[in-house]
């Protein structure tokens, strides 16, 4: 769940396939310049995102027919509810138009330094909410949010993820129990340690009851408030999911992440971006061998 500007006793209880869904390359991107250099980049996966105080952690990078460049985290992270307060279809959110920050070096002190700003356009609460939606694995588990990059920052974004690289594209077909994982947290509550970031985990195997919708994992070290929004990859390198909720029972210390095939194809079709998709990394992935 997001890290809000309360006291984190009160924010540590939780964390927070169409035809259509590909991901674009971005290779054409790197070549034209359009992405900064992966070590250079300010804003990529793993950069830390404020949202009227509250932080959270972006996942990847997304772009559209117009070329217009999205960074993703969970819709939660716009939440105006508690921090146990993880239906999407009935708690309330911000509005699209919210300003949201990108920093670097976070803390319980401070928000760190300000690397690019952008505005909350798509939210997959907002989008249920709208609709009325009365799937309860899809409010439980849809929570995906896009914030465009404000054009003056669009220079400073690369879409791969701090050490591991990639995403190579997105994961259709779930996890089977063992599985291994990879994720870039980057919670204030790490003070800006980027060496604490990066963290692998296993997969648990994908629960029946939740219709693919979800994906429980250990990882090392758990996700923690601030994570929440991160990205997770494959063995392979594919974008499984986004980190929402940490589990508490019937599995204590594992993570949650929402199935990122099930949750772009909702925001394909109910966000009103045309072309909308994820964009595979600059870099090669590289996970433990």
């Amino acid at each position: 769940m997001r890290l809000s500007p309360m006291p984190v006793l009160a924010a540590a209880a939780v964390l927070a396939t169409a035809s259509v869904l590909v991901a674009a390359p971005a290779d054409a991107g790197a070549r034209s310049g359009r992405w900064a250099a992966a070590a250079d980049a300010a804003i990529h996966p793993g950069t830390m995102m404020y949202t009227k105080g509250a932080q959270c952690t972006a996942n990847f990078v997304y772009t559209d027919a117009a070329a217009h460049v999205y960074v993703g985290y969970a819709a939660h992270c716009a939440g105006e509810g508690e921090a146990t307060d993880t239906d999407g279809c009935s708690t309330a959110s911000l509005p699209l138009g919210t300003k949201v920050t990108f920093a670097e070096g976070g803390s319980l002190v401070d928000e760190g330094t300000k690397v690019g700003s952008g505005r909350l356009v798509y939210s997959s609460w907002l989008s249920m909410q709208e609709r009325k939606t009365s799937d309860a694995l899809a409010c439980a588990y849809n929570d995906l949010a896009l914030v465009r990059v404000r054009a003056a920052d669009v220079a400073k974004v690369n879409p791969s993820v701090p050490v591991w690289g990639g995403p190579t594209g997105i994961d259709t077909d779930g996890t089977a129990s063992g599985d291994q994982v990879y994720t870039y947290g980057n919670s204030s509550l790490r003070a800006g340690v980027s060496e604490l970031s990066p963290h692998t985990g296993i997969s648990l195997g994908d629960q029946v009851a939740d219709g693919g919708w979800s994906h429980p994992l250990y990882t090392v070290t758990p996700g923690i408030p601030g994570d929440s929004g991160s990205g997770f990859l494959s063995a392979d390198g594919t974008a499984i999911g986004v980190l929402s909720t940490l589990g508490l029972a019937p599995l204590p210390a594992s993570n949650n992440i929402g199935d990122l095939a099930k949750e772009l194809a909702w925001a394909q079709r109910h966000s009103g971006i045309h072309g909308l998709r994820l964009v595979r990394g600059t870099e090669p992935f590289s996970g433990l061998s």
